[in-house]
């Protein structure tokens, strides 16, 4: 999972003194007081359906080398957990399998100063010359990171103003007249991690630096996509910040030192759709089951595995008239390695079959201790990140409408690409869904809304070892467990507001309907 944007705004129904007070108290379902109704999901959904799904990806983690990640046999039994369940519940889930490169570290790296003037602020040792930085703490490498140790002149690339994000690094322009074998020092922001490496390749850099931007924590815990052919190293915006004085003020010499590997390696999705439902207008439901190899990924991402499943074991009760659309559930793989699952599914479907995606939901992280209830900003009003398909905005308002009728706060979330929809959107697609934060700094604003701490990690274990079952907001998890179930029964009976396709026309029968499998509509 990535990134919940800093300071993004928060909207409050009007009652604040209500919402406080709400929060200090296990929240209810919409119908509390009532028996649950076979047509409404939320109710039948239940938070201790999900904590049940949690303590078995925490088992399956803690027996199999203490993760889930790709690769791994934790993703493998992760795999045959999901699948044994859907089988029970009804389902004839489908196994697909990909391949896709990997990468490791056989050593540890080292970014450190040989030269230059100004004092070092960062954590590692020593003063402005010959200081070494701290891996894990300073700075860390970059996933899909090439091999290499160089020593060379660091020159920065379009340092952005103070305070802004920038395209450092995003342009051909930006590397006019750099030294052919120099260290590229760039800023995170606006274009992909990847394009800045092939850049400062294609200039002449032996090495890259990309630092964080202002406003995030600690070294950038990312990806290149693809394997990169030289060192790129990701300190934190301090150190990086350090680094860009330092070279303004003299010559500043570095070392980075990386030792990688990488090849291909094999993961697989879990799909399963629903007996019912127009085969022509697909809802899409959809969360990682990957976690980092760091961690068990509970809550990233079991929250959200766990959520799609336990919605998945319900959905069968609702009526023909509640599942005029076919909803098809995915647990996607190797997201950690950069959306391979979700982006191998979407570009292997044919162009037809394609079509007939009315929209995706995607999950991802929705429990984060310190976190907020983040909804994906659909309706592009943060003007960030990617521009929305038409309909998103559409999406967004279902689930906002849903929690503000429980009187609860909504922030939006920036619409980045970062998560499994990416792939989606990539095609035209409308998406939405919800998260709440992963290495983002919790608002003074945001604290006030939903409690927490201000200027605190939104997941202080975020791809960590701590990420367990102790790492997740149980209350927080449950109202957005509510809000998955309510709005995927929404759109399960119509989705005129998203993609306008007519409510009218009657469901298929299960034996009449068309069945996806391997990426295909199988007729």
């Amino acid at each position: 999972m990535r990134k919940l944007l800093s300071g993004s705004a928060v909207t409050l129904p009007a009652a604040t003194a209500l919402i406080l007070a709400l929060s200090a108290m296990p929240p209810a379902g919409p119908a509390a007081a009532a028996a649950p109704s076979e047509d409404d999901l939320a109710d039948l959904v239940t938070i201790k359906d999900v904590r049940r799904h949690l303590a078995a990806f925490a088992e399956i983690a803690e027996y199999n080398g203490g993760n889930r990640a790709a690769g791994t046999p934790g993703y493998d039994v992760s795999v045959k957990y999901v699948v044994g369940r859907l089988r029970k519940a009804g389902f004839s889930p489908t196994v697909q399998k990909f391949t896709y490169p990997y990468w490791l570290e056989r050593s540890d790296p080292v970014m450190a100063r040989t030269s230059g003037k100004g004092k070092g602020k960062g954590k590692g040792k020593g003063g402005g010359k010959g200081k070494a930085y701290e891996a894990n703490l300073d700075f860390a490498t970059m996933m899909y990171s090439g091999s290499g140790d160089v020593t060379a002149r660091v020159i920065p690339v379009d340092v952005p103003a103070k305070g802004k994000e920038g395209t450092s690094g995003c342009e051909k322009k930006d590397f006019k007249g750099f030294d052919k074998g120099a260290i590229a020092l760039m800023q995170r922001g606006k274009c992909t991690f990847e394009l800045k490496a092939k850049r400062a390749r294609a200039a002449g850099a032996a090495a890259a630096i990309i630092y964080n931007k202002p406003g995030e924590d600690g070294p950038i815990s990312g990806t290149l996509g693809n394997p990169a052919k030289l060192p790129v190293v990701a300190p934190s915006h301090e150190v990086g910040a350090e680094l860009v004085k330092a070279a303004a003020k003299g010559k500043l010499t570095m070392r980075v030192k990386t030792d990688t590997e990488h090849g291909k390696q094999t993961s697989s999705n879990v799909v399963a759709d629903t007996g019912r439902g127009r085969a022509d207008n697909v809802v899409v439901a959809g969360a990682h089951l990957d976690s980092v190899p760091d961690g068990p990924g509970i809550n990233d991402n079991a929250t959200g595995a766990a959520a799609l499943l336990a919605v998945a074991e319900e959905i069968g009760e609702l009526d023909a008239a509640g599942l005029r659309n076919r909803v098809r559930f995915a647990w996607w793989g190797a997201e950690e390695e950069g959306l391979r699952g979700s982006t191998h599914y979407v570009e292997e479907l044919d162009p037809s079959d394609r079509r007939h995606i009315a929209l995706n939901l995607n999950f991802d992280m929705l429990g984060s201790p310190n976190g907020v209830r983040g909804v994906y900003d659909g309706d592009h009003s943060l003007g960030m990140g990617a521009t929305p398909p038409a309909g998103s905005a559409a999406i967004e308002k279902m689930f906002r409408e849903y929690f503000e009728g429980r009187g609860l706060p909504t922030t939006d979330y920036i619409f980045n690409g970062r998560s499994d929809y990416g792939p989606f959107i990539e095609h035209g697609i409308p998406a939405g869904g919800l998260a709440t934060g992963a290495d983002g700094v919790k608002t003074a604003a945001e604290a006030k809304a939903y409690g927490g701490r201000a200027g605190k990690a939104y997941d202080p274990c975020y791809h960590q070892k701590c990420d367990g079952p102790k790492n997740v907001n149980t209350k927080l998890l449950d109202t957005n467990v509510d809000g998955v179930a309510h709005v995927t029964q929404l759109l399960a009976a119509s989705t005129v507001a998203v993609n306008g396709a007519a409510r009218t026309l009657p469901a298929r029968r299960a034996a009449a309907a068309p069945m996806w499998s391997g990426g295909h509509l199988v007729r």
